[in-house]
């Protein structure tokens, strides 16, 4: 059995977390952490998850329960992900993380922390999104040059952040496929007498509205044809099983940045 630490255990995702978790075969939430001064604090993870009693008190602190896990799952922020994965270093914890966000600067800093431990960070952990991932740049590959390509994506009126970090996954593999730089050019939104688009851009749109889970979709478009693949997610579930399915598997992997792609296996593993 696979003992699983979440942080941020009373919010949206980390409710659903630990229901995914209790829910799925070889695996169990016996941590729980949300910040300082959470009105949670104290309450059984649980019964704030809407299961019941589990006997698991949401603590304000990573390290006075970290070694109660295998492994620890944190859907957070940027910010607090990266002191949570500098925590989980120390203890050579494997991790998976859902937060999004990170800039350049977090980054260098995660892979650093994972030389450490073994840690799988995604944007997007839908087992659906990720085969997107996949999908879309061996479609950037077979058209080239030849083909805009326009990135759409949709979320609810609460999101904070524009555009959404799998948005921005899907311009930077596309981008690389096409053999092209995302940080040249990727374009976001447009407006006004922006002139004619050229021939190397990507372009993001981010739509924000009532209760949108999650919607992407990329626009291939050429002369007479036009190639759109999308990806809707119903319900965050999805995200929460796949979240399971990454703690299950970097387990007792070696340590290293990791990402959806190796727990699908779609692409050549570190293990």
């Amino acid at each position: 059995m696979i003992n699983a630490v979440v942080v941020g255990a009373a919010g949206r995702m980390g409710r659903m977390v630990v229901n995914a978790i209790q829910n799925s075969d070889g695996i169990s939430c016996r941590g729980a952490v949300e910040a300082v001064g959470h009105p949670s604090l104290g309450r059984d993870a649980g019964v704030v998850a809407g299961l019941g009693e589990l006997g698991v008190r949401i603590q304000d602190d990573l390290k006075s329960v970290i070694q109660q896990g295998d492994v620890i799952v944190d859907f957070t922020s940027a910010e607090a992900s990266l002191g949570n994965i500098e925590v989980a270093a120390g203890y050579h914890k494997p991790m998976v993380v859902g937060s999004t966000g990170f800039s350049a600067k977090q980054m260098d800093d995660v892979r650093r922390l994972t030389k450490e431990m073994p840690c799988v960070i995604s944007p997007n952990m839908s087992v659906g999104v990720n085969l997107l991932f996949r999908i879309v740049e061996e479609i950037a590959r077979v058209l080239g040059q030849d083909y805009d390509v326009e990135i759409v994506e949709a979320h609810h009126r609460m999101k904070k952040d524009a555009p959404s970090g799998t948005a921005l996954r899907l311009g930077e593999v596309i981008a690389r496929a096409l053999g092209r730089d995302w940080e040249e050019v990727g374009v976001y939104g447009r407006k006004g007498m922006v002139g004619e688009r050229t021939n190397a851009e990507i372009g993001i749109q981010a739509i924000r509205a009532g209760d949108i889970v999650g919607e992407h979709t990329v626009f291939f478009g050429g002369m007479g044809e036009r190639i759109e693949v999308t990806h809707r997610a119903h319900t965050r579930d999805t995200f929460a099983r796949g979240a399971v399915r990454a703690a299950k598997w970097v387990v007792g992997r070696k340590p290293g940045l990791y990402d959806m792609g190796d727990v699908l296996g779609l692409k050549e593993s570190k293990a």
